[in-house]
């Protein structure tokens, strides 16, 4: 095991794991989405997950003052280093499958976190569960413009957790275009079981209904990655930023511009070193992890379904599809749409209006103009509603007010960009709640559809996304 360097107190450490809740970032996708899903099959919204997100606190003191109070509370919110060594990969996987209750599942969605995955988990009326997680550690001497000392500070931490935990790897990411001044005073940090660990194998034998099956969902993009050591891999930005590889290079004017908003040097930013070939980006599916789920699903009789997304918006588009066919199918019109972003989504609410959701990963322009052009190409809708998360920080990958209200013009009827988030934009972050308390306004459409059956729903995903690249198979 790696030294402990000078300053980092083992001392410090507990004298048992640290508890799952604490592990796992709060702010991350797959725990907000974990969340959702798990109420939703419970037919509950999420008007009780009102954290702050880190990046909205502090919003009315000068710039300087905010950076470095956003900064600390990030610290503060997120592991010390020894603390981090003491995680238990197999006691998170445990708490995640507590979400749901025990009884008869008629099927999985399991994989890359991904807002529409959780929209077809829940018309499914089955468990989505996440293939790994994020965790932010303490760098109490970092700054956003050193990702070369992110990288040492990293590996270090890295090191430890694949001591205690050998099923694991970890792909670290460096992105103040993603994260802003928290990547200065943290490393992010995407555990990635390369198995099916054994709470969620237990999970499956004892609640997945014979010969059910499980979907399992694999974000393709790909994205140049350091290998720093064993089962730890290190990437400069990330797709999710909404910008390219190359805006990341030193001589960026993206980069410049990105730095300087965040108060870091420009002059001062260096990359580790040479990177491999572009792979598998942090939402990527360990191989290991989709053989052990193949195998284990075969071996109880069951298919395994996977669905290769290229781009976040061709899985959302294609679920949108499905959405719309289900309602129709259902006797409803499908004419109602919400287009929702990053973590303001509640398919439970979503399901009790019938509307037909369109999930945006984030906003930045690309991911915006994907709502556009789904929204274009479909059948009109009388009303869309529109929920802009911002990001918390300025970028020059970000959609403008301007965008998101081209969205909602797609609404023959009804176009409305939710005014509680764009009157925050792009600055203020809006918790969770925030999209229950919007769909709680739209009328009821009850009752609701049966459950989706997943041969209809792999027939739909397979003619609305294999023209986006969607691959299901």
């Amino acid at each position: 095991m790696p030294e402990i360097p000078q300053g980092w107190a083992a001392d410090d450490a507990g004298t048992q794991a640290p508890e799952p809740e604490h592990v796992v970032a709060p702010d991350s996708l797959a725990r907000v989405l974990l969340a959702a899903a798990s109420r939703a099959l419970r037919r509950e919204d999420c008007a009780d997950l009102g954290r702050q997100p880190t990046l909205s606190r502090f919003r009315r003191t000068p710039q300087p003052v905010r950076r470095l109070a956003v900064a600390r509370a990030g610290s503060r919110a997120a592991m010390s280093v020894p603390r981090a060594g003491e995680i238990d990969a197999e006691r998170v996987a445990r708490w995640m499958v507590d979400h749901y209750r025990a009884r008869w599942y008629p099927g999985m969605v399991i994989g890359s976190p991904h807002g529409a995955a959780v929209h077809l988990a829940t018309a499914l009326g089955v468990p989505w569960l996440p293939s790994a997680f994020e965790v932010t550690v303490q760098w109490p001497k970092g700054c956003v413009d050193n990702p070369v000392g992110a990288l040492a500070q990293g590996a270090q931490v890295a090191a430890r957790i694949i001591a205690g935990n050998p099923g694991v790897g970890i792909r670290q990411v460096h992105d103040p275009a993603v994260r802003g001044v928290l990547a200065g005073s943290t490393v992010s940090l995407v555990v990635r079981w390369r198995g099916l660990p054994g709470p969620y194998r237990r999970f499956l034998g004892n609640h997945l209904a014979p010969g059910a099956p499980v979907l399992l969902l694999r974000d393709a993009r790909t994205w140049p990655a350091l290998d720093s050591g064993p089962g730890h891999t290190f990437q400069v930005g990330s797709p999710a930023s909404g910008l390219a590889p190359a805006d990341f290079l030193p001589a960026s004017k993206v980069l410049d511009q990105l730095l300087r908003g965040l108060g870091g040097d420009p002059a001062r930013w260096e990359l580790p070193g040479a990177v491999s070939p572009p792979g598998y980006a942090e939402h990527g599916v360990e191989p290991g992890f989709e053989a052990s789920l193949r195998d284990w699903v075969q071996g109880r009789g069951g298919p395994l379904h996977r669905i290769l997304a290229p781009r976040p918006e061709a899985l959302s588009a294609a679920v949108a599809d499905a959405y719309r066919g289900w309602l129709r199918s259902a006797g409803k019109s499908g004419n109602r749409c919400v287009v929702e972003c990053g973590r303001l989504l509640d398919p439970w609410q979503v399901v009790r209006a019938g509307l037909v959701p369109y999930w945006c990963e984030n906003a930045s322009r690309r991911s915006v103009a994907g709502a556009e052009w789904w929204l274009a190409g479909s059948s009109p809708f009388t009303s869309v509603d529109v929920l802009p998360e911002s990001p918390g920080m300025r970028s020059p990958a970000l959609a403008g007010l301007p965008q998101w209200l081209a969205v909602a013009s797609f609404g023959s009827r009804r176009r409305a960009v939710d005014r509680v988030a764009a009157r925050g934009y792009p600055l203020t972050p809006m918790p969770t709640r925030r999209a229950t308390e919007v769909l709680r306004g739209q009328p009821y459409d009850l009752p609701t559809p049966p459950p989706l059956r997943v041969v209809d729903a792999l027939a739909a995903l397979r003619d609305s996304g294999s023209p986006q690249g969607l691959l299901v198979c």
